[in-house]
């Protein structure tokens, strides 16, 4: 009767207070790993703000203004002035939609796209120090957990394929 069938969503109040304090620390210490990346990648540095933006983009393909605004949770200006900042300093383009001439579609520049695998590059570097003082066992764990989590923080980051877009009627 208190058993939760396999594959029912778990309730927040389901997970561990600890597991939640834990994680919480880990992602303050990656934050540190990722400025420390940032920080030192050869390109202009840019904001966390501006950053989010870069990967989204990247992640989403083919992704216009409003979209993006959705993804951020940001208002129109903000969007677009964190897209002026990209343009500006070349890691950003913006063309219009070949449909709609008014839609602004986003594409990473060659150099947007450089600069993120930099930044990669650097966190990974920092990440296989730490990493390579645990265990093996504590290690296969970590990466079995971390691609569930992964997982599950991803999915609101991403937009619906095209075609269940083109499936909805109002």
């Amino acid at each position: 009767m208190g058993q939760r069938s396999i594959g029912s969503p778990r309730t927040p109040s389901a997970v561990s207070a600890v597991a939640v304090a834990e994680m919480s620390g880990l992602i303050e210490l990656l934050e540190v790993v990722w400025e420390r990346g940032r920080d030192t990648a050869s390109a202009p540095p840019v904001s966390s703000a501006q950053a989010r933006v870069l990967f989204l983009v990247e992640a989403n393909g083919r992704l216009n203004l409003r979209e993006l605004g959705r993804l951020l949770e940001a208002a129109p200006p903000s969007v677009t002035r964190l897209c002026d900042r990209l343009e500006a300093v070349g890691f950003l383009e913006r063309h219009p939609g070949a449909d709609d001439r008014r839609e602004v579609l986003l594409r990473l520049t060659a150099a947007g796209r450089t600069y993120l695998e930099r930044l990669r590059a650097r966190r990974q570097e920092a990440l296989a120090e730490a990493m390579a003082t645990m265990p093996e066992a504590s290690r296969a764990a970590l990466a079995a957990g971390l691609a569930d989590f992964c997982e599950a923080v991803a999915r609101p980051l991403r937009l619906p394929p095209p075609e269940s877009q083109a499936t909805r009627t109002a």
